[in-house]
């Protein structure tokens, strides 16, 4: 098994396909199985990398004062990757981000999946206080939603039986420490990026409220946005076809750029 030592600990990924490398940063509920249905069908184009952050599925959870911006970092670099397109969901937005900020020279394009990241703008924060308590959700996993629950019982289970490989069971306060340590993201900043970036809104998303990741879209300079109906929180999970083209065809637009 693959494994890079970092911050003294070790770190889990996997490389599968061949082509310039897209890297995939999973959520709380998750970790480097969640990509179960991506890896298929990018394998043949790209080198799909797949990781669990420290902390998650094989990692390590190393005592010090990194961030995960930080062990991505270290990863790309322990493969000599000298760019990368980055897939985020949800908590992978802090890592993803963090690092097109610190790194863009390296960034070809970021993937925005249900998350703002570390963003910290009055309309962002404005909208994720508006978020439903997770009480709503009943017996359904809050990053699946009533409607996975409902409509593809099999899949709900799958994630929460993948979620369940991971150390630390999922909870709302459990945000981990390299999570916790990602600078947040000032207006400023973010105006700043020239990476391109595409969020994806699942419309019926009670962890992260659409209107966060459009207020985080528009304040990211030529941000795209796809939204997806009938999908909650976890569209690459819930909605794969309609994810992956849409991945699809954002990366192909900036590859020929």
């Amino acid at each position: 098994m693959p494994f890079a030592t970092i911050h003294g600990g070790r770190l889990y990924y996997e490389a599968h396909g061949h082509g310039p490398a897209l890297l995939f940063a999973h959520g709380i509920g998750g970790n480097h199985l969640s990509w179960w249905q991506q890896v298929p069908h990018f394998r043949d184009r790209y080198t799909c990398v797949l990781f669990d952050h420290p902390g998650f599925g094989r990692s390590d959870d190393p005592p010090g004062e990194w961030s995960f911006v930080d062990s991505l970092a270290g990863l790309i670099d322990h493969l000599g990757l000298a760019d990368v397109r980055l897939v985020a969901q949800s908590m992978g937005g802090w890592t993803c981000l963090g690092y097109a900020l610190r790194y863009p020279e390296r960034v070809r394009a970021l993937i925005m999946a249900s998350t703002p990241g570390s963003i910290a703008i009055p309309e962002v924060a404005e909208a994720l206080a508006s978020a439903p308590p997770r009480e709503h959700a009943g017996e359904a996993h809050p990053a699946c939603g009533v409607r996975m629950l409902r409509e593809q019982p099999e899949l709900h289970f799958l994630y929460t039986e993948i979620a369940a490989l991971n150390p630390v069971p999922w909870s709302p306060a459990n945000r981990p420490g390299g999570m916790v340590r990602v600078p947040p993201v000032s207006r400023e900043q973010l105006q700043a990026i020239r990476v391109p970036v595409l969020y994806i809104i699942g419309e019926e998303d009670i962890v992260i409220p659409p209107r966060a990741l459009e207020a985080a879209a528009a304040a990211t300079p030529g941000a795209v946005v796809a939204r997806v109906p009938a999908a909650g929180h976890s569209v690459y999970f819930e909605r794969p076809e309609r994810f992956n083209a849409i991945v699809a065809e954002f990366l192909a637009a900036t590859d020929a750029a």
